[in-house]
């Protein structure tokens, strides 16, 4: 919900979503989580139905990040889990769960650029050749010292991003082109649709790691930041490339308009016309079935899944 003015309650056992312009009613069951903007509102019995639903309440900011979230008095799992993850953080078994993070993020980098080369007709093999090589680089790197194996990845990791954005540069139609990946503020239009979506992930990845019983604020790689959930900054790479297709075929397809974006003093923000389309596209993309590891599951199924396999293997160290 993000027109300002709205708001939401609870009629005849329905969600009930009223604007200025339309009244409209949604099935509670069908409902899977709850993103508030600024400028709307929500009754007591949302939050009530919300919490015995299991369905998330998440408010969220202009860049589409969560600063906030209602839960409930249960975490997900057992204490075990959490107890567990203090030692996995520092162990060889977490930095090769962060190694296989970083494969599969590089791997689905190259897998991107390979379907959008084809979808565009135009060649990148230079790019695709430099990802490659990053990728077998985070395979056979070897690990002598524990505390400078994450500052190596985080530079491989860089500099295989770098080449990969710049494949999808030379790929977009020449209106959505950008200098560089800007994060906070986005500098241009592209930017400013990825940033809107790796906020969305990110708050479906912290969602899936509190319901599995993992607490979000033990991270791995990243770590020791001051109330931070830095877990989902390790958990989110190896999905983040969702968000890139999704933002990259809206681009190919040129349904992106200079309409959908405020632009203050060259900061660029999605407004009401520019996240309606992002959010819908994103939905239908994340709720789209998918075969993966044998099971056919909607994305965002398949990245509970994931939450629950960390769980899992946070059990038995």
């Amino acid at each position: 919900m993000n027109q300002r003015g709205s708001s939401l309650s609870v009629k005849n056992g329905r969600y009930c979503v009223r604007s200025s312009e339309s009244v409209a009613f949604v099935a509670v069951h069908e409902v899977k989580v709850i993103h508030l903007h600024s400028a709307t509102k929500l009754s007591f019995e949302v939050v009530q139905t919300a919490l015995e639903q299991g369905t998330d309440i998440l408010f969220v900011n202009r860049k589409g990040h969560p600063i906030g979230r209602v839960l409930g008095n249960t975490f997900g799992s057992i204490s075990t889990i959490r107890k567990n993850q203090l030692t996995f953080s520092q162990s060889i078994v977490g930095l090769e769960w962060v190694r296989s993070i970083l494969v599969k993020k590089a791997e689905n980098q190259y897998n991107i650029l390979e379907l959008l080369s084809l979808l565009s007709g135009v060649k990148i093999d230079n790019s695709l050749q430099k990802v490659a090589k990053y990728i077998e680089r985070f395979k056979t790197y070897q690990h002598e010292d524990f505390s400078e194996t994450f500052a190596t990845f985080r530079g491989i990791e860089g500099s295989c991003s770098k080449n990969y954005f710049e494949g999808i540069r030379q790929i977009i139609p020449a209106q959505y082109h950008f200098e560089r990946r800007s994060q906070h503020p986005a500098l241009d239009a592209f930017n400013c649709l990825l940033n809107y979506g790796y906020g969305m992930l990110y708050a479906h990845c912290e969602s899936a790691l509190i319901r599995a019983g993992v607490d979000p604020a033990v991270g791995v790689m990243h770590r020791d930041e001051y109330n931070r959930p830095v877990l989902v900054y390790d958990f989110i790479e190896q999905f983040r490339h969702w968000v890139d297709y999704v933002v990259c075929h809206l681009c190919l397809q040129e349904v992106i308009f200079e309409e959908f974006f405020d632009i203050e003093n060259s900061q660029y923000w999605l407004n009401t016309y520019g996240k309606r389309i992002l959010i819908q596209s994103m939905n239908e993309y994340l709720n789209e079935l998918v075969n993966l590891q044998g099971l056919s599951r909607s994305r965002l199924n398949h990245l509970e899944l994931e939450a629950q396999r960390l769980a899992s293997q946070l059990k038995k160290i």
